[in-house]
């Protein structure tokens, strides 16, 4: 891990000082979210470069960084993720096809993840946000998911069924402290909840946490691997047996 943690911090101090040296817009593939951490700590160390995040949609787990100021440069260049629709050609001898046959299936053409974003299937139908240098190669050779034939077709606007979508919960926890709060929002016991934080697992706004004592504020996006991710809105009072009222919004 530390090796790993090295190496895609040199390769993001290399972008910057090459973006900056040669005044150009430079971009990292795809990056997962421990790796996504590694950049936001380095940010104000890189922000001479200018920095921007995205995945291709608002809220996207897996993202792109680049290095490179509009403002700095007086021009834009955008991020190079396109997005491409997988869906059966017959629609009811499908398969049931998940998240993980989409990725198999695109992967088992040789592709490398970092070149992949995030995935979302529903009822069958794949959105999956690629690197614009596979985009066509995908299109023309990807034919089968599971014993399912399917078409790919590039999307020209992203659906609004891809827009983040947010549901408002009011919980009641013991205290506003992180292992609390995940421990609640995800049924989980308070000492799995330390464990997931111990073992890197637990991000805050792309951060990664290790201390499970760190009380959240407004605004603050927590993501949990493997369980989901909510937005902390507040708290909004006690209780009567001195429990805390907060409000998050929980993605779904």
């Amino acid at each position: 891990m530390e090796k790993m943690d090295t190496i895609i911090r040199n390769r993001l101090q290399e972008l910057a000082d090459r973006s900056f040296r040669e005044s150009v817009f430079l971009f990292t593939d795809f990056l997962a979210a421990s790796d996504l951490s590694c950049f936001y700590e380095m940010k104000k160390e890189l922000d001479y470069a200018g920095t921007e995040v995205f995945g291709g949609v608002d809220g996207a787990e897996r993202c792109m960084v680049r290095f490179g100021s509009p403002e700095n440069l007086g021009y834009e260049v955008d991020f190079p993720i396109e997005l491409l629709h997988i869906s059966p050609l017959q629609k009811k001898f499908s398969d049931t096809l998940t998240h993980r046959d989409i990725l198999g299936s695109v992967i088992g053409l040789g592709l490398e993840r970092s070149r992949l974003g995030d995935i979302k299937v529903k009822d069958n139908d794949a959105y999956i946000f690629v690197s614009e240098v596979v985009s066509n190669y995908i299109i023309e050779n990807l034919s089968y998911v599971k014993h399912t034939r399917v078409k790919v077709e590039k999307c020209e606007k992203v659906p609004q069924e891809l827009a983040p979508e947010l549901v408002e919960e009011d919980i009641i926890v013991s205290s506003n402290r992180l292992d609390a709060i995940i421990a609640k929002v995800f049924n989980l016991s308070r000492d799995v909840s330390v464990r997931y934080i111990s073992e890197g697992k637990v991000f805050i706004n792309g951060r990664e946490m290790t201390g499970n004592a760190k009380s959240l504020k407004e605004g603050d996006i927590v993501s949990v691997r493997g369980k989901g991710k909510f937005l902390f809105e507040g708290e909004g009072g006690m209780t009567r047996k001195e429990k805390l009222y907060i409000k998050i919004r929980r993605y779904v």
